[in-house]
């Protein structure tokens, strides 16, 4: 019943410590679209893709008091720091994920801004289209993020390297 919270539960437990809910959405998303088995429907949305069902997933994993979150004040806005409880370590322990190379996955997603995971996930969203058309919806879509050619190519080659480490799981 709880097969895709144990799921978001792994991510977090994987990565030690998320700290955004931006970050966590992107993190899920990429992880999704490099063939994880992350089940959560997305939708194009102001920063990218989201995720309303993870969202309510996350907020359920906290309420059942196996995911911390922690809000923070952090100069004009609020930051949020995600991390697995005890209940959440003991329940995991009980309800093995297979999923053998996220870890690596996600530890390098982490190490990564929000910013760039916007632009990665932003990419993989348009990724049935060529190269071009995604540069010019990147472009139009995130004009205020003003990212330069060199950082899509970042991106491109970023995703490469993340479906890499993902096929040496399996």
């Amino acid at each position: 019943m709880l097969k895709d919270h144990a799921k978001v539960m792994q991510a977090v437990f994987v990565s030690g410590e998320i700290i955004g809910r931006k970050k966590l959405q992107k993190m899920i998303y990429i992880a999704k679209k490099i063939d994880f088995p992350f089940q959560e429907r997305f939708q194009f949305h102001f920063y990218g893709p989201y995720s309303e069902e993870l969202t309510l997933r996350v907020e359920e994993l906290c309420n059942m008091g196996f995911l911390n979150e922690v809000k923070e004040k952090k100069g004009g806005y609020y930051q949020y720091r995600y991390t697995l409880t005890d209940s959440g370590k003991e329940f995991l322990s009980l309800n093995q994920v297979d999923m053998p190379l996220l870890k690596d996955c996600l530890l390098d997603m982490n190490g990564q801004n929000a910013r760039f995971l916007e632009l990665v996930s932003t990419v993989l969203y348009f990724d049935n289209l060529p190269k071009e058309e995604v540069v010019d919806k990147v472009h139009t879509l995130k004009s205020s993020q003003r990212y330069t050619e060199e950082e899509i190519d970042e991106a491109y080659q970023y995703i490469a390297a993340l479906k890499e480490k993902a096929k040496l799981s399996s």
